[in-house]
């Protein structure tokens, strides 16, 4: 168990506190990979040896600092692999870090929904559940041919390798300051999917304008839905161009809500993150001679001067859509 899965318990509207909490975690190892908006994967083979200390030991410390430190709390999974302690984190609780040791793999995964899986969506998820392979085991025991009839070569490969407990991921250092993130958290537990989607066209109005005064694009967009019993479903998507104008922005974030699948979800907040950000004068714009996307660009420059003049608040959300 050398890889930890961290995700930090922080209150609505303060994920700016990630970048102090992920310099915590550096303390301990270099090698520190973040998912924001709200957690990190950490390699501590490097650690334990260093510290003389096992992983559930450096886990124990991290948390008593993150609390100390922040006042934060947090969930922990451990795992010989990275894949292995992102599903662990699943069955953690405050104060308690879940562990499967590298001998306890192949059985804890088999009792899991094929959607435990990370990379698995809800589209490959139904395909397969069809078939009556709606657990990591039952998929370990298919024959690799069926997989790859039922979701293509390549992904039933990847698939039968990770259900079987071959985890070839690895923590890839990265820097959060490359991301932005709008988070719109709900009142009261929220079930009406148009309240979702306003939410999010807020979200992506607010990234879109954050991205242009600071002259960036983004090539990526991620949705993490918060829910009631404070689990999290995070999706991302890869955008056809490296982008700033908030409706395409929208499309895409309507994209990842749908492609969810929610029923009567009781949603607490929803956030919104622009990955892989680029400076706007590198990126180039495929020209669709619009008039209409020609006239809404337009009327976003008029937005953001007015924005600039009177403050971000200075029109409603949706404006730009309606």
């Amino acid at each position: 168990m050398t890889i930890l899965c961290v995700r930090f318990q922080l209150p609505p509207m303060y994920e700016a506190a990630l970048p102090g909490l992920l310099g915590l975690l550096e303390e301990f190892t270099p090698v520190v990979q973040a998912l924001p908006p709200d957690g990190a994967l950490a390699d501590l083979r490097g650690a334990e040896r260093y510290f003389g200390r096992t992983a559930l030991e450096l886990a124990s410390v991290i948390r008593v600092r993150a609390l100390a430190l922040h006042g934060v709390d947090c969930v922990i999974g451990a795992g010989p692999g990275p894949m292995t302690a992102r599903m662990a984190l699943r069955e953690a609780r405050p104060g308690r870090t879940r562990a499967v040791a590298e001998d306890e793999v192949r059985e804890f995964l088999a009792g899991q929904p094929v959607v435990a899986l990370p990379g698995v969506g809800a589209k490959t998820a139904r395909t397969l559940c069809e078939y009556g392979l709606d657990t990591l085991g039952r998929v370990a025991a298919a024959p690799l041919s069926t997989l790859q009839r039922l979701v293509g070569a390549r992904t039933g490969r990847e698939l039968h390798e990770k259900a079987g407990g071959v985890d070839r991921g690895r923590v890839v250092p990265n820097a959060v300051s490359r991301s932005l993130a709008a988070e719109r958290p709900f009142t009261r537990d929220e079930l009406d999917p148009g309240r979702h989607r306003r939410a999010l066209l807020s979200a992506a109005e607010e990234l879109g304008a954050r991205l242009r005064a600071l002259d960036k694009v983004c090539r990526g967009l991620t949705l993490t839905v918060r829910y009631a019993d404070r689990s999290a479903t995070t999706r991302t998507r890869t955008l056809p161009e490296p982008t700033a104008h908030s409706p395409a922005l929208t499309r895409a974030a309507y994209g990842l809500y749908e492609a969810l699948g929610l029923q009567r979800a009781r949603v607490r907040a929803v956030v919104l993150r622009a990955e892989g950000l680029d400076p706007a004068e590198q990126a180039a714009h495929q020209l669709t001679f619009d008039p209409v996307d020609e006239k809404v660009r337009r009327i976003e420059e008029v937005a953001d001067r007015v924005r600039a003049k009177f403050g971000p608040h200075a029109l409603m959300p949706g404006t730009l859509a309606a």
